[in-house]
């Protein structure tokens, strides 16, 4: 594993320093995180024009800026939108952004900052089933395989979803990325990896490879303080 990290650090920090590089990211650096990049909300109108949005009733977003428009376009179009609890640090680790229950406008409920104030936490046993899934990448392929940011929570999050049939062949998962973020090399991939169906870039959307999704999670890739850190595993652990 640990020359799989590395090989994959080596990917995110040559594309953090690319997008630096060449000013392609919105409000400081892209090192370390899902980057802010300029054009995403060109990539979120382009995702929008597609079929598969336009018949998503439920989309299960990431909280990062860059998808921050995708997020509030689904909640003004009425779409039920589920966005992770930082960190799954609460037993109950997605928020609920209702559009038929918001008090305030949508940009601001999809807000990462907003969502904790105006919408409900839910659990697993609570959520429908997903139509769409849109994730933020550090870096993709061509053929959909992605890496983020390193944190590993995108994976277990569609681990779990997929562990409880909440997403599965019906369901597509997208990435809104910048040009630059789309890589000609080789990502490595490990069994908790998923890929995307969809690449969507402000001028272009790629479709990808049959996506690698897991059906469960990977216990023995889960260290002991990603269990304690996360009440869902716990409670998953126990029940198993």
């Amino acid at each position: 594993m640990t020359e799989i990290d590395d090989r994959k650090n080596a990917i995110r920090h040559r594309v953090w320093s690319l997008l630096d590089d060449n000013d392609a990211v919105i409000g400081g650096s892209a090192q370390g995180r899902i980057p802010n990049f300029v054009g995403a909300e060109a990539a979120s109108d382009r995702l929008a024009t597609l079929a598969v949005w336009r018949e998503a009733s439920v989309v299960k977003a990431v909280p990062d800026k860059a998808q921050l428009p995708a997020r509030a376009r689904a909640l003004r179009e009425g779409k039920l939108v589920y966005m992770a609890v930082p960190k799954l640090a609460k037993p109950n680790p997605f928020y609920l952004l209702d559009p038929a229950a918001l008090t305030v406008p949508a940009e601001q409920a999809a807000s990462s900052r907003t969502a904790p104030e105006v919408a409900r936490t839910v659990g697993l046993d609570d959520l429908r089933p997903v139509d769409l899934v849109v994730c933020g990448s550090v870096a993709v392929t061509p053929g959909g395989v992605r890496l983020g940011k390193g944190a590993g929570y995108s994976d277990i999050e569609i681990a779990l979803l997929a562990r409880t049939g909440l997403i599965g062949e019906h369901t597509t998962i997208a990435t809104t990325v910048h040009p630059l973020q789309i890589v000609d090399e080789t990502i490595p991939e490990t069994s908790h990896d998923f890929s995307v169906d969809l690449i969507i870039t402000p001028d272009r959307t790629l479709e990808c490879s049959p996506p690698r999704r897991p059906t469960d999670l990977t216990w023995d890739d889960l260290t002991p303080e990603q269990l304690e850190a996360m009440p869902v595993l716990k409670s998953l652990q126990r029940a198993s």
